[in-house]
């Protein structure tokens, strides 16, 4: 069956009396805020999903769900998001090592495991209205429909994208919507649209969108350069697989790895980007991240691949990372090509075995040490210091190496 979405007219979203429950994404914010008390309005008795991918600490998690209360919902339940976010998405992006148009670490990738999460709690009531609070100038509503659509027949709800056409200003519509209700409005989230979890921050909003400086309130997690440690941090991280399964010598789950990631570098300002790129819909995007950990484990990745794939897969590997990006980023996260993209990236990681130290003294962070017995060194010769083969086998290489252009310099002479 074809999946159908909701008629753009909210004067009409008035659902049969048989299948009133839809279920929300919820993330406590402004946009997922003003859902609730509007498809009430409307009708719907609203079921709203939290999925808890990470990036908040015990007392966010209690205000996310204390907020979904106070708005009347019909009910409320929490989904523990890190293990399916690492398997998901964290495992096959380090495989790939590639930031969309070379620096954007896809942190709203978390998307499509919420949508994984609305949709089981959506089998659980027996409905097949699933609503998200994606504006329609964005990615995420990309994101978001194609997630579903692709994984049944559901009617999608987008009030956002509904309120846009009559009012161009909808962060302030929604703030009023909501205080004209008696529901208050947190600071930051008048001034920012805020998306937070495991992966990182990304802030956007504000003077951030007028393509002026940052405030210091476009802030998470990460200290700025006044506040940095003085003494310089080193942590090893140690890899089975292409996957990380170890920190400082303790064995965890991949999770856990990135949490402790993000709580260990980010105080030295690791992993923070002032970010400019071309949507999905088009438009320029221009936004704040923060990703401590997910830049950390990018780099001790790159230095133990660097050190024990072929020169082949080294060149090649990087375009492969480029097109799985690219289909993660514009929301075919569940199109075949990604899982064929996938099994070439698994099987590149044979060998991605071994430990890396890396270190920071702020700002950035590199790897200072690589160990793993797949280390593709050669017995009888080390780079630049010493080598087992003579000057005629050396000229030898050259002349043949650089024959076509030694070729055309001397016939075009």
């Amino acid at each position: 069956m074809t999946p159908q979405t909701a008629s753009p007219s909210p004067e009409s979203r008035v659902p049969s009396p048989a299948n009133k429950a839809i279920v929300l994404a919820f993330s406590g914010g402004l946009d997922t805020s003003f859902c609730v008390p509007y498809l009430k309005e409307r009708g719907w008795a609203v079921h709203t999903v939290f999925a808890d991918t990470g990036g908040v600490d015990d007392a966010e998690r209690a205000f996310i769900e204390n907020r979904a209360k106070e708005l009347g919902v019909a009910s409320h339940v929490t989904v523990d998001g890190g293990p399916a976010i690492w398997a998901g998405f964290v495992k096959p992006f380090v495989w790939a090592g590639e930031g969309y148009q070379g620096q954007y670490p896809l942190l709203v990738s978390d998307r499509y495991l919420i949508v994984d999460a609305a949709l089981q709690r959506a089998v659980e009531l027996g409905t097949r209205a699933i609503a998200h609070g994606c504006t329609g100038m964005g990615n995420d509503q990309v994101r978001f429909d194609l997630a579903v659509k692709s994984q049944g027949d559901y009617e999608i709800v987008a009030p956002i994208r509904e309120i846009q056409k009559e009012h161009t200003q909808t962060r302030a519509y929604e703030q009023k919507y909501l205080e004209e209700r008696g529901f208050g409005v947190r600071a930051k989230q008048q001034a920012y649209t805020i998306n937070e979890n495991l992966l990182g921050v990304t802030m956007s909003g504000g003077e951030i969108d007028h393509w002026q400086a940052p405030g210091e309130g476009a802030r998470a997690w990460c200290k700025p350069r006044a506040e940095w440690p003085s003494q310089p941090l080193q942590v090893k991280l140690g890899f089975v697989n292409g996957e990380a399964v170890s920190l400082d010598g303790e064995k965890l789950a991949g999770h856990k790895i990135l949490a402790k990631l993000n709580a260990l570098f980010a105080p030295y300002g690791v992993g923070r980007g002032l970010y400019t790129g071309d949507t999905t819909i088009g438009l320029k995007g221009r936004i704040i991240y923060e990703a401590p950990g997910l830049i950390a484990l990018l780099a001790a990745h790159r230095a133990l691949e660097e050190a024990v794939l072929s020169k082949q897969q080294n060149r090649f590997k990087p375009e492969v990372a480029r097109k799985w990006v690219e289909v993660v980023y514009e929301g075919f996260f569940h199109d075949p090509i990604k899982t064929d993209l996938e099994a070439f990236l698994a099987s590149s990681q044979a060998t991605v075995n071994g430990e890396v130290t890396l270190e920071t003294q702020g700002g950035s962070v590199g790897a200072v040490a690589v160990s793993s017995p797949h280390i593709l060194s050669a017995k009888g010769a080390t780079y630049a210091q010493s080598a087992d083969w003579g000057v005629a086998e050396a000229e030898g290489f050259i002349k043949l190496f650089g024959m076509s252009s030694t070729l055309w310099a001397e016939v075009n002479r």
